[in-house]
């Protein structure tokens, strides 16, 4: 399935009382402007002996794809995770070193949301990646943490999906009675309970709180009948003898729509406008080339993940990209603020909404006061 497919699937459905707005057409992008002709033609090849591995040095003769802005002394303290997208590549290219020579970058790698979570809440990072639903938390009732929406990294499609252990389970439906893991406060258990909900047998199953990494342990002992997870995992569990019953592109249909984000601390927002304007540019040209030139892109990702390129690639298909284009749109950042709240606003208010519920929060704020923490000059300043 490929990323335009995918794309056309996420309008949301009427089934839902609230559906999120968020709905991603067909892939529009616009052509390509000569720098990322020169990012293309510079990082066409792996660097010639350089080893599979998260901790590779960035690629000899990746350029910055823009003009470099020495005067910026920025220290930044970046989160990163293991999740195919631009930030990898960013990363393994080590265009955010190349384009601010004289700024200081500390990547920190992270394994889940809530770590990321904690490293806010304890200052001790100032740009983070997480799940939608991680990230909606972190903005929430109790901890409110001061950050703010720079960029939608992806929007999930295939690459988180359930996965069951019994050859007659076919549909959602059939789960009732069962028992089925997921990462409590993840991305996939706001979309199984919703599913669940949907399907009208949420008080019917049994859902536990387990980390992906010891879901296939589970499955193999028969400890549970399903599990809602991501990748890795979810090619473990296939590979265990389990098949995919329904995935994020279906539940996305139906208007559950869950994306990876990143924020940023206010604090730092405030004081780094300039780093922040050429952070943006740089994510912006990383998604432009995974559009035109995936291959390319999947062997920086696979050195960043430790796997080989065609697994970064098959990971990386499960996943929407989307441009500084049109992630400046309405129906996710709204540069203009056309509207009373954004796209992105109204998802967030949407899972805190089901956060509560569900108490992994204390509540949830309206779509407009979430639309405050939205950061639209590094976008603003990138479509320049």
């Amino acid at each position: 399935m490929n990323a335009s497919h995918i794309a056309r699937t996420l309008a949301p459905s009427p089934l839902r009382p609230r559906p999120s707005p968020l709905r991603t057409g067909p892939l529009s992008l616009a052509p390509l402007a000569v720098f990322l002709v020169v990012l293309l033609a510079l990082t066409s090849c792996v660097q010639p002996g350089r080893t599979v591995h998260p901790d590779s040095d960035p690629v000899v003769g990746a350029e910055c794809p823009v003009a470099p802005d020495p005067s910026i002394t920025t220290h930044a303290r970046i989160a990163w995770q293991g999740i195919a997208n631009g930030d990898l590549l960013v990363k393994d290219l080590g265009l955010l070193e190349k384009c601010m020579p004289n700024a200081q970058i500390d990547w920190v790698r992270f394994n889940g949301g809530n770590d990321v979570i904690q490293a806010f809440g304890s200052g001790s990072i100032d740009i983070g990646i997480y799940g939608s639903s991680a990230g909606v938390k972190a903005m929430s009732p109790p901890l409110d943490l001061p950050i703010s929406l720079v960029w939608v990294a992806d929007v999930i499609g295939s690459a988180e999906a359930l996965v069951v252990f019994d050859a007659e389970i076919e549909t959602v439906e059939d789960l009732k009675g069962r028992t089925v893991a997921v990462t409590f406060g993840a991305t996939p258990h706001y979309v199984l309970l919703s599913m669940l909900a949907d399907a009208g047998i949420a008080d019917q199953v049994e859902v536990i709180n387990l980390a992906n990494d010891k879901m296939p342990a589970a499955a193999r002992t028969g400890q549970i009948d399903a599990a809602w997870t991501w990748e890795p995992t979810l090619t473990e569990l296939v590979e265990t003898g389990g098949h995919v019953v329904v995935d994020s592109v279906e539940a996305a249909a139906k208007g559950y729509v869950t994306f990876d984000m990143q924020t940023a601390r206010d604090e730092f927002l405030a004081a780094e406008p300039e780093f922040m304007a050429m952070w943006t540019r740089v994510q912006g040209r990383a998604a432009e080339m995974i559009a035109e030139d995936p291959a390319t892109a999947a062997e920086s990702i696979a050195a960043q993940l430790g796997v080989p390129p065609d697994v970064a690639a098959a990971q990386m298909e499960g996943y929407i990209y989307l441009s500084a284009q049109e992630l400046s749109g309405s129906e996710w950042m709204d540069v203009a603020q056309e509207g009373t709240s954004s796209g992105a606003a109204e998802s967030i208010a949407s899972t805190a909404e089901f956060l509560a519920a569900v108490r992994m929060t204390s509540g949830a704020h309206d779509p407009g006061q979430y639309d405050g923490m939205i950061y639209r000059d590094g976008l603003r300043e990138a479509l320049g």
